[in-house]
């Protein structure tokens, strides 16, 4: 028996408030990726595990949200607590994968195409990884083109985005990649929703686990304190604000070790340049003293 899948149940609400997470997390993971290309290697990895688990909380807690408005008309839906927080790992540590190549690497061909592939597949692992935990009286099958499908445009949007966040320019850059990003991570979860069939098993108890409402509010309360967290750090840093350039001795812009100068002190004695000899003229001789 096929199961009546409806993933709108609330309207458009789910979907919006799904797409304002994503972009909220992109936002701030893709400002921090950025932030980590204009300073010194020893304060990089901290920005890029700050954009990782930021890019993969949003997106994360997106996909719970939209969930939030599937139902199946004839069953109940329940969710495995384990393997729902299995899949925010998975997200922030593929993710995390991704962004770290770029941020070490820069925005080369290779670089984006290997960051944006894994970034992708985390995305792709961490919705089908969560789909996995839903628990009903039945079982789910996916259109193998759908599925396909939505996997190529969490890569290809992945690699959009990275190579935005590469260009170190202002804000309006890492915003319009989170707005591209959002919408693909969106479609990417809509598009593998819409190849997906729930066959029914007949009737019987209820299955085991939580109900979306139960899980929901443990759900957003972890993500959502750490995205506030992480908007916080970027609202004030200074450097993330204006786009300037990091004022580190030695240090170039992308943490590439560069000439330093220094700047004399008032009190300090001036040393004159050592003279330079003259060139000796070829042919010339130099007058010897006996």
């Amino acid at each position: 028996m096929q199961g009546t899948v409806d993933g709108f149940s609330y309207g458009v609400v789910t979907p919006v408030v799904a797409y304002l997470m994503a972009c909220l997390g992109g936002a701030l993971g893709l400002r921090c990726t950025t932030r980590s290309l204009l300073v010194a290697r020893s304060w990089r990895p901290g920005w890029l595990a700050l954009g990782s688990a930021a890019i993969g909380s949003g997106i994360w807690t997106m996909h719970f949200v939209a969930m939030m408005g599937f139902t199946v008309e004839e069953a109940p839906i329940r969710y495995d607590k384990a393997l729902t927080f299995a899949s925010l790992a998975v997200a922030i540590i593929m993710v995390g994968v991704g962004i770290f190549i770029v941020g070490y690497r820069g925005a080369t061909g290779t670089a984006l195409f290997t960051g944006g592939t894994i970034t992708g597949l985390g995305v792709a692992s961490m919705h089908y990884l969560g789909m996995a935990g839903m628990r009903l009286r039945g079982t789910l099958e996916y259109n193998t083109l759908t599925v396909a499908a939505s996997v190529v445009i969490a890569m290809v949007a992945a690699t959009a985005a990275l190579w935005a966040a590469g260009q170190v320019k202002g804000p309006l850059w890492s915003l319009g990649a989170s707005l591209v990003m959002g919408l693909a991570v969106s479609g990417m979860h809509y598009m593998g929703m819409a190849g997906l069939s729930v066959h029914l098993h007949g009737s019987g108890a209820a299955p085991g686990g939580d109900s979306p409402a139960e899980i929901l509010a443990p759900m957003m309360m972890g993500p959502l304190a750490f995205l506030l967290l992480a908007g916080v750090i970027v609202m004030f840093d200074p450097l993330m604000v204006l786009g300037g350039q990091p004022e580190t001795k030695g240090t170039t812009a992308r943490g590439r070790q560069g000439p330093s100068y220094s700047v004399p002190r008032s009190g300090d004695r001036h040393v004159p340049p050592p003279r330079r000899r003259p060139r000796q003229r070829p042919g010339s001789r130099t007058p010897q003293k006996w």
